[in-house]
């Protein structure tokens, strides 16, 4: 071997590793730190609109041991933390591994904290008996940039309080189908989470709780919106939702 060509092997050897330790560290980042995540389906209208891509906080209730929540295959692994491991707070937007099928991550709102009773009557959320009160309001802008498919709904527009986080919540007027839940204590370790688009998310009132294992992070803000044109939905940018934050 020359010692140009031993020259180049070692350049290349050199480079490999320099890239692979910058993909080690970009996945180590992601796993501990920050993961981007988009938003497919309106479960979160108003609050996420369909195309918006988020920054998930994946430390914002304990440091974990980097890739200790991977999913491989049909095999999740739990979580280790470090240290700080924390409860999430009423009214947190957080990102989780959907229960029934640990490969795919929901995102929803906590409602319901461990040891609290539920209970939904005619669509308000009662909390250890206490309503979560809707505050009914026009919606206009909310309406002008609805997702086609929504459009035609006869929606109505809430201002809420879950926690202190101040939001908007949309109910379908003409949809009687999940009015009402049965009073339910939520056992230790578990959250009871809802969609903001109340009559058109999939959530804990159909298939259970959440557990503190299961939750990736909680949602910071909108660093993107754009649905491309080749999803089911229209192509759309609203470059007005870049940068808001989620409460």
């Amino acid at each position: 071997m020359t010692e140009e060509t031993l020259d180049k092997k070692q350049k290349l050897i050199k480079e490999t590793k320099s890239i692979l330790l910058i993909i080690i560290s970009v996945l180590t980042f992601r796993s501990v730190f920050f993961e981007p995540f988009r938003i497919p389906s309106g479960s979160m209208i108003p609050t996420l609109m369909i195309g918006d891509f988020i920054l998930v906080n994946k430390f914002a209730y304990g440091f974990k041991v980097p890739f200790t929540d991977l999913v491989l295959g049909d095999k999740s692994f739990d979580p280790i933390y470090i240290a700080g491991k924390s409860d999430p707070k009423r009214g947190d937007v957080v990102v989780f591994k959907y229960p029934k099928d640990l490969s795919v991550n929901y995102i929803k709102r906590v409602i319901g904290l461990p040891g609290d009773t539920l209970e939904i009557r005619n669509k308000i959320v009662y909390i250890n008996d206490k309503p979560i009160e809707p505050k009914e309001f026009e919606g206009k802008e909310i309406k002008d940039d609805m997702d086609e498919k929504f459009k035609g709904y006869n929606l109505k527009f809430y201002k809420v309080k879950t926690g202190e986080h101040e939001h908007v919540i949309q109910q379908d007027n003409d949809n009687y189908f999940k009015v009402d839940f049965e009073k339910t204590k939520i056992p230790e370790g578990k959250f009871f989470v809802m969609g903001d688009n109340r009559d058109f998310s999939y959530d804990a009132r159909y298939w259970g709780f959440v557990s503190h294992e299961q939750i990736k992070g909680r949602a910071m803000f909108v660093w993107f919106s754009f649905i491309f044109p080749f999803s089911e939905n229209p192509m759309k940018f609203r470059p007005g939702r870049i940068g808001t934050v989620i409460n």
